[in-house]
């Protein structure tokens, strides 16, 4: 058993082996230096967009949902916004057929993701 001064020895030993701040880079650092910004928006419809896409391979109920597909009567009033009409909006020309098919080739899925993050449409 290690007494107390060697445990505040040990502490300190691994505090200064990590390297010191300067060395250090966060990422806001390295945006910074690359004159880039983060955006929000991007960063949730990337996230939505691959959610989906794992959604869609599975074709249960969380399938039904985001294709807005239910039986039944809808309410009266505005028209209800599904899922996939934004995010077919975000991937830019196209039907949503075309999107639920793309989803099934999972490196065409991937690269039209990719490509509309780079756009950031």
């Amino acid at each position: 058993m290690m007494n107390r001064q060697s445990i505040v020895d040990w502490e300190c030993e691994m505090c200064f082996s990590r390297g010191s701040l300067e060395r250090r880079k966060t990422n806001e650092r390295v945006l910074n230096e690359a004159n880039k910004r983060r955006s929000l928006v991007r960063t949730i419809r990337k996230r939505v967009a691959t959610f989906l896409g794992h959604v869609m391979i599975r074709g249960k109920l969380e399938h039904l949902v985001t294709t807005g597909k239910f039986e039944g009567k809808r309410s009266s009033g505005r028209q209800r916004e599904k899922i996939m009409d934004g995010l077919a909006i975000w991937l830019g020309p196209g039907k949503v057929s075309n999107i639920l098919a793309a989803v099934k080739d999972r490196n065409l899925w991937r690269d039209m993701i990719a490509n509309a993050y780079k756009q950031g449409t």
